[in-house]
């Protein structure tokens, strides 16, 4: 990256690989930055201890690959509530081909080698459920999309479950705070017309 490169403005959002790629980063930063955080401030003064841990770092490795696909449930969420409103009439075209755009960004990684097999289809097929109750209930704030992940959410901390529970409107919290500013990101990058034409055109 060369020096000027910092100060361009990145690149819109516009077609389907960009689309992927904005969906695929912001869940990975959503879900392992929590993961990652939460850790680190339960751990305290032992934190560099801990992560030095083989056992603790296999944990780890788990936990972040179980937050991905529930950091992209609430991505995609946050974005389809932008693009429903100027899709109109076609909402429900967008948004099932948005729901294939969702899934293809989680097939993108093969079964992690923490991570059961079984488990991890589970992890997609919940993707599918949790993406088609939308369907069925007016668009959310951004901030009250968490809630119904929060639990799964705080469920896959590598952190001993007595501890965690007392942590959950911390992390709730989190959650809420970081994906209003994914939905800021994406306001300002997507080029809204664009995509909603392309994913309710005809296939």
């Amino acid at each position: 990256m060369g020096f000027f490169d910092f100060f361009r403005r990145p690149a819109p959002i516009a077609e389907r690989a960009e689309l992927m790629d904005f969906l695929d980063s912001q869940a990975a930063f959503l879900g392992q930055k929590g993961v990652f955080e939460y850790s680190r401030a339960r751990a305290g003064p032992y934190g560099n201890v801990l992560f030095q841990d083989k056992v603790f770092l296999a944990e780890l490795e788990k936990s972040r690959w179980l937050a991905f696909p529930l950091a992209l449930a609430m991505v995609g969420e946050a974005v389809e509530g932008v693009l429903r409103p100027p899709a109109g009439e076609n909402a429900a075209a967008m948004r099932k081909e948005l729901a294939n755009v969702i899934l293809a960004t989680f097939d993108r990684y093969a079964t992690p080698v923490s991570v059961d097999a079984v488990a991890w289809q589970e992890a997609r097929s919940e993707i599918e459920r949790d993406f088609n109750l939308v369907n069925l209930r007016s668009a959310r704030r951004v901030m009250d999309i968490p809630a119904r992940f929060a639990d799964r959410y705080v469920g896959v901390m590598p952190i001993h479950e007595k501890l965690r529970a007392k942590d959950a409107p911390t992390i709730h919290n989190y959650l809420k705070v970081n994906l209003c500013n994914v939905h800021d990101v994406f306001v300002k990058r997507a080029s809204v017309p664009a995509l909603v034409e392309w994913l309710a055109g005809p296939r």
